[in-house]
């Protein structure tokens, strides 16, 4: 196949699934992007989805809407050639010559993994399964919220009423640009309760929030729920920082009588100076991580949970960040998780446990998976609360990409690029379990 051959193939696989999108339910976009991708050498694409954990890579296959993909083993994350790929967002070899694992990445929520098969063995082959994985990516997050099929795939047990509501009001897990990476964790993640994050983009400004709803039930999903609308509200309609705060505590008011309280951090910052803004109403404090050396809880006098109405008037405090500094919002299920009888995994736990990981060059997100599952070790497989952390570092005030923030949070190296090198200790060659 000659040159200017390959590059009309590369083009039709692309307008040929583009052109289906419009009318295709989810159901038949393995099928689709199988015939499609023939047209640049492609002899198998198959798609597999990560769990709502991050445990286990599902397939997706046409059988997914009679349920019989079940049947099919998933591939565990840790410990094969797949779940690498997924983990440090590389492509790698999956087996014999032009057989690869591909990150499947929707901006830079990580999704799973393409498993491919190629005629051509080449960089030229590498850019075309990179667009087409792109491709994929959008048109699954664009059936997201409309399809029972990938929210059936994802789960591991049953999903109780609470988590049913926070997962459909969470932005993405995470996001980046050249000003920042944000990404996030919410366990345990089929039975949230109260707890809810949020980040938003306006302009220069970087917003996010953590909330903690009083209780461990559906109510308490409500009440975060009902917070997490107000709080949008309000900011969307101008208010600061304190009126955000005061609005909240309003609707909550209104609705529960002062009978139900959330607490939370509500933060602004300024991409172009670095300046954090943030109020405390009766949360955790937020903690900053520099480099791979040095962490402190930012102190701000707090004002009284919001739905209390105490009286306690708020503060806005501000910090000056350094380039790379971290930011951490997080709820009290992650320090005060515990075995019975033992002690709690604790604020210096958890923040060591984050300096080590960054200092081991792991992408955000991944740093976040395996912290929940620490958690989660430590508190022998079950938590009784809920546990959340938020992570924004700040790179500078620069918009556009950079690389940088694609290796932080695990974009594949574009073709002849090289940023890192991964760890190779901790996956063996092999792929399913």
């Amino acid at each position: 196949m000659t040159d200017r051959e390959r590059d009309a193939g590369g083009r039709a696989m692309l307008a040929g699934m583009l052109a289906d999108s419009h009318l295709m339910p989810i159901e038949l976009l393995p099928a689709k992007a199988a015939e499609h991708a023939g047209a640049a050498g492609f002899t198998e694409v198959t798609v597999f989805l990560a769990d709502l954990r991050g445990e286990v890579l599902y397939p997706l296959t046409g059988d997914t809407l009679s349920g019989s993909s079940r049947d099919d083993p998933p591939l565990r994350i840790e410990g094969t050639v797949a779940g690498r790929a997924f983990q440090y967002g590389e492509v790698l070899a999956a087996g014999g010559p032009g057989q690869w694992w591909v990150p499947l990445l929707d901006g830079t929520e990580r999704l799973g993994v393409l498993r491919v098969t190629s005629a051509h063995d080449d960089a030229r082959a590498r850019q075309d399964i990179d667009s087409f994985a792109a491709l994929l990516a959008l048109m699954i997050v664009g059936h997201r919220n409309t399809s029972d099929t990938l929210a059936e795939l994802v789960r591991t047990e049953p999903m109780n009423i609470a988590a049913e509501m926070q997962w459909t009001i969470m932005p993405p897990r995470t996001f980046a640009d050249g000003r920042v990476v944000i990404s996030a964790v919410m366990e345990p993640a089929h039975s949230i309760s109260g707890d809810v994050f949020e980040y938003a983009i306006d302009g220069p400004l970087v917003h996010l929030t953590i909330l903690d709803a009083m209780g461990h039930d559906t109510a308490a999903g409500l009440c975060g729920a009902l917070a997490l609308g107000a709080c949008r509200n309000a900011r969307r309609g101008g208010a600061d920082l304190l009126a955000t705060g005061e609005a909240v505590e309003a609707a909550l008011i209104d609705q529960y009588r002062r009978k139900r309280y959330v607490t939370g951090v509500l933060a602004t910052l300024d991409t172009r100076t670095g300046v954090l803004s943030w109020v405390n109403r009766g949360h955790l404090p937020p903690v900053v991580i520099r480099g791979s050396r040095w962490s402190a809880n930012l102190s701000c006098r707090p004002a009284h949970p919001m739905g209390t109405d105490l009286g306690i008037e708020g503060t806005v405090c501000d910090e000056q960040l350094q380039p790379g500094d971290r930011v951490v919002l997080y709820t009290d299920g992650i320090t005060e998780a515990r075995r019975a009888g033992g002690p709690e995994f604790g604020l210096a736990r958890f923040t060591d446990f984050l300096i080590r990981h960054h200092a081991d060059g792991l992408p955000v997100p991944e740093t976040l998976r395996r912290l929940t599952h620490a958690i989660l070790d430590y508190h022998n497989g079950r938590l009784q609360d809920d546990a959340t952390v938020l992570i924004c570092e700040w790179l500078g005030p620069t918009t556009g990409p950079s690389e940088q923030a694609a290796a932080l949070t695990g974009l594949p190296e574009p073709e002849g690029h090289r940023r890192r090198s991964s760890p190779e200790h901790d996956t063996p060659e092999g792929g399913r379990p």
